[in-house]
């Protein structure tokens, strides 16, 4: 989190735009930036599955980082960019390099409104404009806009351990519908490498085609350690 709010910063700095993509060491439960989190969770569970807490900059509801994929993009905005239409944007480069592994997604058209951040798990259901196979969430989003700059979180699913969430809080909560998986739908396991490539490749077809890889001094440069306070800060990640 301290990384992709970092890459923010640099957006707004100079005005390029980076995805990012990567796995989790261990499993963590990751909570929306507006989410109820406090006396919600069991701590001495969450401590006997070796499942962290962090909370995201950007929106939406919790989700288990352990069997998926996460991506970031970070952004340059104007304020008279809608967020639909980087949305939308992004979402094009999704669908196309899912499309390329073999996976038949769509972008989903619930009929009612979408949830304000609460207790439900992120991928219990799909929100209008998310990606679905069969109308199943398997990619869940959420985007945070501040100071002339965008930062949107996504994560794809590989296996599902999503519908675990309920048995991590105080209170029995009612089990989540399942979400679509890549190993479910492809049949086989699917690497973060492949993942990774597939939306690199796609971002060099419909975005730029001399795109490149940020270079370990650009890394380097990035001021991660005044971010890490943040997301280290118990404060921050219980403030609700």
């Amino acid at each position: 989190m301290a990384l992709d709010h970092a890459l923010m910063e640099r957006a707004r700095r100079m005005g390029e735009s980076v995805l990012r993509v990567y796995e989790w060491a261990s499993p963590v439960l990751s909570l929306g930036r507006n989410q109820r989190a406090r006396d919600v969770y069991d701590d001495a569970e969450l401590a006997r599955r070796g499942v962290t807490v962090v909370r995201r900059p950007t929106g939406g509801r919790a989700l288990l980082h352990h069997r998926e994929i996460t991506y970031s993009v970070t952004a340059p905005t104007a304020a008279t960019q809608s967020l639909a239409a980087t949305y939308g944007r992004i979402n094009e480069v999704l669908l196309d390099a899912l499309g390329s592994l073999g996976v038949p997604a769509t972008l989903a058209t619930p009929s009612a409104r979408s949830r304000l951040p609460n207790t439900t798990p992120c991928f219990a259901e799909p929100a209008k404009g998310e990606i679905v196979v069969g109308g199943r969430k398997l990619a869940g989003s959420a985007q945070w806009r501040y100071g002339g700059a965008l930062l949107q979180h996504g994560s794809i699913i590989v296996d599902d351990d999503q519908v675990t969430i309920p048995s991590l809080m105080r209170e029995p909560a009612e089990p989540s519908p399942p979400p679509a998986t890549l190993r479910e739908i492809l049949g086989r396991p699917v690497q973060a490498a492949e993942i990774a490539e597939a939306l690199f490749q796609s971002v060099r077809r419909m975005e730029d085609r001399a795109a490149s890889m940020l270079s370990r001094a650009e890394m380097d440069s990035l001021d991660i350690n005044s971010q890490l306070t943040l997301y280290r800060d118990s404060a921050w990640t219980w403030r609700r």
